[in-house]
């Protein structure tokens, strides 16, 4: 009986010092952003907020382009990801659950969750950007080939295992003698996909829609290759522009201890924030469709 107390003493103080740790990490990460941004938010004010313009010759910084341009691709990606990653979901959980060619194709998803994002971006420059370039011409943009829609493809691809092997698991878990008792009221697969499975699983695949837009929104390297790096609001999806992920890639080394530097700091607080929002909301939906 003491052993059991001991071990039980163990493991709610291990469980204690894990959330102080978090919470410890996350005030620090935060708090460390504000420091640094201080000066520009001073400076610039809550115009840094609206403001189109990123000069920093002049020190004008405004992060109104990367923010939409953020917003736009990951949203874009994850709407172009959506039906592959459901399809793949429910054709490793429902139709292919064993055997060989549900272990290889297993192994793939997970492949192509494991393969760096550098890799990707060279890929997206050398294999993803003629193509797009080539359908640009056939619709009549401007070839640039790099843009918006080439990252958001790119990460498209780079966030498919993440809802699909979130849903698929969870697809995996509905009990069998539900769709026993649809399949003997006649119901076909079809229904009991649409009917059954999708509506008990639907909070699984939130659950990776929301890892898929967290992924989305924080990748770097491969979007920093492809999206062009033009510090301009976008008008089209075919348009070259940035996000605050990849100017803080790309001109951190070059910005010194000043305005230039507290501004990148800034952007990082903004997307921190975002991340931490988008989140939140993201919990919240998948409680009212759990309930």
């Amino acid at each position: 009986m003491i052993k059991q107390l001991n071990k039980d003493r163990i493991f709610n103080t291990t469980l204690t010092l894990a959330a102080l740790t978090i919470l410890i990490l996350v005030l620090a990460l935060a708090l460390s952003l504000l420091s640094g941004s201080l000066p520009a938010l001073k400076s610039l004010g809550l115009g840094f907020f609206y403001s189109a313009q990123w000069d920093p010759v002049a020190e004008h910084f405004g992060v109104l382009p990367f923010l939409l341009g953020t917003l736009i691709t990951s949203f874009l990606a994850l709407l172009l990801s959506l039906p592959l990653s459901l399809a793949i979901a429910l054709l490793l959980g429902e139709y292919m659950r064993r055997g060989f060619l549900a272990g290889a194709f297993k192994s793939m998803v997970d492949l192509i969750a494991a393969v760096p994002s550098v890799i990707y971006g060279f890929w997206g420059l050398m294999f993803l950007v003629p193509i797009v370039r080539i359908f640009e011409m056939k619709i009549g943009v401007a070839p640039y080939g790099i843009g918006i829609f080439s990252s958001a493809l790119l990460l498209a691809v780079m966030i498919i295992p993440n809802t699909a092997s979130i849903a698929r698991e969870v697809i995996e878990m509905v009990p069998a003698d539900i769709q026993e008792a649809a399949y003997s009221l006649g119901a076909t697969r079809y229904d009991v996909i649409r009917r059954v499975i999708i509506p008990f699983a639907r909070s699984g695949i939130l659950a990776g829609v929301l890892l898929s837009l967290g992924r989305a929104l924080g990748e770097t390297m491969a979007v920093t290759m492809v999206i062009g790096n033009a510090n301009v609001i976008p008008t089209s999806i075919f348009q070259p522009a940035n996000t605050m992920a990849s100017v803080i890639a790309n001109e951190l080394a070059e910005a010194h201890l000043g305005l230039h530097y507290s501004s990148l700091v800034l952007v990082g607080l903004t997307l921190f924030v975002l991340t931490a929002l988008l989140n939140y909301l993201g919990t919240r939906i998948i409680k009212r469709f759990t309930v």
